[in-house]
């Protein structure tokens, strides 16, 4: 594996058990830092504070322990990722991400996630929606980058929710905010979601990446019929999460891309599959380090 990609894990891969209870926040970095990652993003749900993941509800003083459990097992936390919308103009999504950006600094966490539309897609051709709804998000993202800059933090957005999940949308997004520290976080997977190529996606936004997100998935055609538990493209292909490297997703085309560009830092194991999720990181990130190999 290349030195200068250093393999984690996404909270999110680890959602089933920490829905439940099965295990606490404490116990996942517990288990990464046995493991081969290095690294953990947290996946913000929501702002619930009952949720194992800290947000801008939870107690402080959980909050702070988080932080410092997670320094004493050694296990940095590198990326904090929220959901958000920011296309309707509305001065309260930018002060909520704002305390968001607050919550990373106290978490010791320097990149940020958020997204700047809500994750469903819309009908037919939405690029006029998509024009409409541009200046909002581009300027609501210029703030917070901003804000974020003061204080350290580089902030992104990702290739997620249909409405901005192709490879051009991204772009077109970070140049026309224009702020150093605004950028992608890149999901590989993702882009299926949209019928992009992701061999060919990735290596269009890899210049713009903040970190990178491992992910694969089954793919199936659209008069296919799987059963229960696909959900579908926007040109109607049957997908389902994978272990990563199990998937369809050409991923070593994808390392080929990575390897060639110049990124460099945190890349994440996204698990979305349907197999225990500590078998799926395990696996999944024997896999990937097998495609930088």
């Amino acid at each position: 594996m290349t030195a200068d990609l250093v393999l984690g894990f996404s909270s999110y891969s680890f959602h089933s058990k920490l829905s439940t209870g099965e295990m606490t926040l404490p116990q996942v970095i517990d288990w990464i830092a046995e493991s081969e990652g290095e690294h953990l993003e947290l996946a913000v749900l929501g702002d619930d504070p009952d949720s194992p993941i800290p947000n801008i509800a939870s107690d402080p003083a959980y909050v702070d322990r988080i932080r410092e459990h997670a320094a004493a097992a050694g296990v940095p936390l590198t990326n904090l990722a929220i959901g958000a919308d920011l296309s309707t103009g509305d001065p309260a999504q930018v002060a909520r991400v704002k305390e968001y950006v607050d919550l990373a600094g106290r978490l010791g966490i320097t990149r940020m996630r958020h997204d700047v539309v809500a994750h469903a897609g819309h009908e037919g051709d939405d690029t006029p929606l998509f024009e409409q709804v541009l200046p909002h998000i581009v300027a609501a993202s210029k703030e917070i980058a901003q804000y974020a800059a003061a204080r350290g933090i580089t902030t992104s957005l990702e290739n997620h929710g249909f409405f901005v999940q192709s490879a051009e949308r991204v772009r077109r997004i970070v140049h026309a905010v224009d702020e150093p520290n605004f950028l992608t976080t890149l999901d590989v997977g993702n882009f299926v979601c949209v019928d992009e190529d992701p061999a060919v996606a990735v290596a269009q936004n890899l210049p713009y990446a903040m970190v990178v997100h491992f992910k694969d998935f089954y793919i199936r055609p659209a008069d296919a019929s799987p059963g229960a538990g696909w959900f579908r493209s926007r040109g109607g292909k049957h997908l389902r999460g994978a272990v990563v490297g199990n998937g369809d997703i050409d991923l070593r085309a994808v390392a080929r891309a990575i390897r060639d560009s110049d990124f460099s830092g945190y890349a994440a194991i996204e698990f979305e599959g349907w197999e225990d999720c500590l078998l799926g990181c395990e696996r999944g990130i024997a896999n990937a380090e097998n495609l930088f190999a």
